[in-house]
């Protein structure tokens, strides 16, 4: 090219990045972090790296005194919006470069004017007090959780997934408290009262997975093959220490060895850390070098059914694989938040499979996810899997049983889709080339599509972008008893005509033997070829070994043989489908089912099958069934449940029957009874209580009986436990006789303050809202509709969900079914996703209106 002709066409694009560099990219000021933001800043912002210090006093209400520097490169210039969900009172001093400026804050931001910022390196510098929102601060202990965008209610941070960084962090405690966070521990600085540790620089993080927490912890430290493991705790019942640390450990080496072997990738963090925390808000989050859990669910006793170790086993699963699903490769933005979710339970599953055996796996993945998918997506409510993302603020509210629930099932049928060699072959692919990094959806389903021959994308569209579920008829006719002609016909639920490609088994039993066919249904009606020429069943069980998503068709015969079905896994998918059916309205009606539940308490010899039933039995008894029918028939249901104990013969299955007992008990002589358990400390033959059964057993008698203050009071007395004391003063007064003292608990829940223990809350919620409190709690359904923005806004990513559910659950009546109603007619631009909320925990009051009838 002629030289002068070189210089002249560069001329207009060296024009261009002047122009570009004087004039920023804007991006509107406005609360939360959206899209907009994001994505500009992800563009022009890298190498972030925060340097971290808190001053963390005793006192739980003292300010917290801290620094911070951020270190960062501008590869263009932007209008810097550093997230601080604060009070502008909340920062002392800012200097950018070396330089103090003034403090310019507005909506939940600190602007960074451009003058002060260069191309290239750059570096802000903070002195502020930390905010408490997020930092869960207790009597002796706190602990950071910042998912998904809460980092920046305590410290100023570019809060969005996909600016990843290294985090040096120290914190100055009281000298007897311990610490952990995502790194290791450097050194340590002694002072007079108090203690300054720092930490190693982190892995490379997202800020909602930067956590640390600190306070008055019992430390273990173990090594398990070839990984050091730390673990905090606050247990003080040596029985439940004895009887669960061990099994914690073993439970994570196991997750890990799996998961190393599975995705050909060794665990990928500098540390492996582990923390219990009492009413933790989560059964688990997963900080790299500090997963936090519920206490409750590590530390069981020697009362645990076998249904709470798989679940212990399967939550450490779950936390651990995200070490590689959500922590190695973190979507780039949380609308693609179930990405990490369905390959945490999806991968979880896999261990509990390899660990216990194909049968019980198929099981339990039946029974964890398809009634919590049923219960989200055949409402007015549904959403789909992937949705719509704005603002980071709103983050929260896509949590669900959705993405916990249904995304494992769609992943396990596009598993069975691929096969599991080129299933695992992509995704083995697709951790190696964005470790460390940020991925999409599309960018997964782009590297499964060079392992598969099917249009991946097509079945992504009704699967991933789509709400709802199938409902599947049948057409048979027969021809001198034999099967001429066989076929299944699947449509949306709603009516629509939508498929969902899958498979899935039905059943064909006959008196002596039965037949199996298999289905793969890719189109809306499929012959069933095989079937025919063969005899006429005695009856057909559908969807066989519970594959298949969606409402199947039951046929009376099959429920009057129901506890025949030998395979527990093909029972279970008849419970299921027997009370997904019910809900719709057909073939059975609650009473008629709540009869069939029954018989089954004494002969059901399955564990998990058994405590699957119980539940559907006892939201029968309290949700969809009037008033005076459930007067009428419980002590006829006391009978038989009690009958039940007696016939069970392992502890595990008279200890799920005994708390059946307890929950629907009405009658006298059953008050006394189990008040004689608790005032004694006894127990059933062949059952074996602990204290947090005596303490869950006077939370009952409480509400069932007018001793209430009597009752809390001595048990109060009896626990040891500081953590389970506080938790019991807290719930009290939901429990008290006295109207006016319920009264005054509810409106104490409209100061965030009272909120603060969120599991306590909704804990004390289902006890305002028992089936026997409604009459004088009805009149709290409209407040705490009112509050939920607030809720949303001031609590963490499942209060939503829990508040609501733990308010309406067990309502029937059209007094709260208007309430719901007029509140939604009230409110036509109510924002969309708390709408959807609402519709899905009402669903049962709205069902309730005809089903009840």
């Amino acid at each position: 090219m002629n030289i002068k002709l070189k210089y002249f066409c560069l001329l207009p694009l060296l024009i261009a990045t002047c122009f570009a560099q004087q004039h920023p990219t804007t991006v509107a000021v406005e609360p939360g972090v959206s899209l907009a933001l994001a994505n500009a800043r992800g563009a022009a912002i890298s190498n972030i790296k925060y340097k971290l210090h808190f001053i963390i006093p005793a006192e739980p209400n003292a300010s917290i005194e801290s620094t911070e520097r951020v270190d960062f490169k501008l590869n263009k210039l932007i209008h810097l919006q550093v997230d601080f969900k604060q009070s502008s009172d909340h920062i002392k001093r800012i200097s950018v470069n070396g330089k103090n400026i003034p403090i310019n804050f507005r909506s939940e931001h600190i602007l960074v004017k451009q003058e002060y910022l260069r191309i290239g390196n750059n570096h802000i510098e903070t002195e502020f007090f930390a905010g408490n929102e997020s930092l869960n601060r207790n009597e002796n202990f706190l602990y950071a959780l910042f998912v998904p965008d809460h980092a920046r209610t305590v410290f100023p941070c570019f809060d969005q997934p996909d600016l990843k960084a290294n985090f040096l962090l120290s914190l100055t405690v009281p000298k007897d408290w311990k610490v952990m966070a995502n790194a290791s521990k450097k050194d340590s600085l002694v002072q007079e009262k108090a203690i300054t540790y720092h930490f190693n620089p982190s892995d490379k993080l997202p800020t909602y997975l930067f956590s640390f927490t600190a306070g008055k912890y019992t430390f273990i430290n173990r090594k398990m093959e070839n990984n050091n493991m730390e673990f905090l705790h606050r247990e003080t019942d040596s029985a439940k220490i004895k009887f669960s640390v061990d099994s914690v450990f073993v439970a994570h080496r196991d997750a890990i060895d799996f998961l190393e072997d599975w995705t050909a990738i060794k665990y990928p963090f500098q540390k492996i850390g582990f923390v219990s925390i009492p009413d933790f808000q989560f059964g688990g989050m997963e900080h790299p070098g500090e997963v936090q859990y519920k206490a409750s669910s590590l530390f069981l006793d020697q009362g645990a059914t076998k249904d709470q170790f798989i679940s212990r086993s399967n939550l450490i699963s779950h936390e651990t694989a995200h070490m590689w699903f959500g922590d190695l490769v973190t979507m780039k933005w949380f609308n693609d938040v179930w990405m990490k979710e369905v390959f945490a339970n999806f991968m979880a599953d896999k261990v509990t499979e390899k660990l216990m055996g194909k049968s019980t796996f198929d099981l339990k993945f039946l029974q964890d996810h398809y009634p919590a998918a049923y219960g989200v997506d055949r409402t007015l409510g549904a959403n789909p899997i992937r949705q719509q993302l704005d603002n980071l603020q709103e983050a929260g509210s896509m949590y669900g049983n959705i993405i916990y629930h249904k995304a494992p099932i769609m992943m396990r049928q596009l598993e069975l889709l691929m096969g599991r060699d080129d299933f695992q072959k992509g995704i083995r692919e697709y951790l190696k080339k964005y470790s460390y990094g940020n991925a999409t959806w599309n960018d997964l389903i782009a590297i499964l599509s060079k392992y598969s021959k099917s249009d991946l994308f097509s079945w992504n569209k009704v699967w991933v972008n789509e709400p709802g579920r199938p409902a599947f008829s049948y057409h048979i006719i027969y021809d001198q008893d034999k099967i001429s002609h066989f076929s299944l016909n699947q449509n949306s639920e709603q009516g629509q005509a939508r498929i969902w490609p899958q498979s899935f088994t039905v059943k064909l039993v006959y008196p002596s033997y039965s037949k199996l066919l298999v289905v793969n249904a890719k189109t809306a009606k499929t012959d069933l070829i095989e079937a025919k020429g063969l005899p006429k069943p005695q009856y057909i069980l559908f969807n066989a070994n519970g594959a298949g998503y969606g409402l199947f068709p039951i046929e009376k015969e099959m429920m009057a043989n129901l506890y025949h079905i030998s395979d527990p896994l093909e029972r279970a998918s008849a419970y299921i489908n027997a009370y997904e059916n019910m809900l719709s309205g057909k073939d059975s009606k609650p009473k008629e089912l709540l009869a069939i539940f029954l018989q089954g308490l004494a002969v059901e010899k399955n564990e998990m099958n058994l405590r699957l039933i119980t539940g559907y039995l006892t939201n029968i008894y309290w949700t969809f069934l009037k008033d005076d029918v459930r007067n009428v028939m419980h002590e006829s249901m006391e009978k038989s449940i009690w009958n039940a104990i007696e016939r069970q013969q392992t502890q595990n299955n008279k200890k799920i029957l005994f708390n059946a007992y307890q929950n629907v008990y009405l009658s006298a002589e059953a008050g006394r009874r189990m008040y004689d358990f608790w005032l004694k400390q006894t127990a059933p033959d062949g059952i074996k209580l602990l204290e947090d059964d005596y303490s869950a057993l006077a939370l009952t008698l409480a509400l069932k009986t007018d001793t209430a203050n009597t009752i809390l009071k001595e048990q109060l007395a009896r626990t040891k436990n500081e953590d389970r004391k506080n938790r019991l003063v807290y719930l009290m007064p939901a429990l008290s006789l006295a109207v006016k003292e319920r009264d005054l608990f509810f409106n104490s829940l409209k100061d965030r303050k009272n909120r603060q223990k969120e599991a306590w809350v909704t804990t004390a919620l289902s006890y305002l809202h028992h089936p026997l409190r409604q009459k004088t709690s009805v009149r709290y359904l409209k407040e705490s509709l009112d509050l939920l923005t607030e809720i949303q806004k001031t609590g963490d990513i499942f209060f939503p969900q829990s508040w609501l559910a733990a308010t309406f659950s067990t309502y029937n009546n059209e007094e709260a079914n208007a309430v719901v109603q007029d509140f939604l007619k009230s409110h036509p631009d109510y924002n969309p996703k708390l709408k959807e909320k609402i519709l899905q925990t009402t669903d049962n009051l709205r069902r309730a209106q005809q089903i009840v009838q």
